[in-house]
């Protein structure tokens, strides 16, 4: 396996979690999510790895959705939003990812 290949993997098994937590922090728009995910390298998707993503985080009932008015001009945008059963997700998924992070920190010698 080369590296592009295991960062792959690290962004497949991240993602969710990510958007779930940007959504938490504020209802946002799809595109807007995309352009946050490019900020870092290493978690940038397009479209169509986002919305299939934000369709099923919606049927798990970890979002919610919304259309709300843009500027005039532009057509209305869908906001996704945290639900509660979302939230309870983000913290498990938080403890998981502190016990991943400390196992390898202690594996690593850190």
């Amino acid at each position: 396996m080369n590296i592009d290949d295991w960062k792959s993997q690290i962004k497949r098994g991240t993602l969710d979690f990510c958007i779930l937590l940007m959504i938490r922090q504020r209802p946002s728009y799809g595109y807007e999510i995309i352009s946050t995910l490019e900020k870092y390298p290493i978690l940038a998707a397009k479209e169509n790895t986002i919305y299939p993503l934000l369709r099923r985080l919606m049927k798990e009932e970890y979002v919610s959705s919304s259309w709300q008015e843009s500027a005039e001009g532009l057509p209305p945008r869908k906001y996704y939003s945290i639900t509660d059963k979302g939230l309870e997700y983000i913290s498990t998924m938080s403890k998981e990812w502190n016990n991943l992070l400390n196992a390898i920190n202690e594996i690593k010698g850190e």
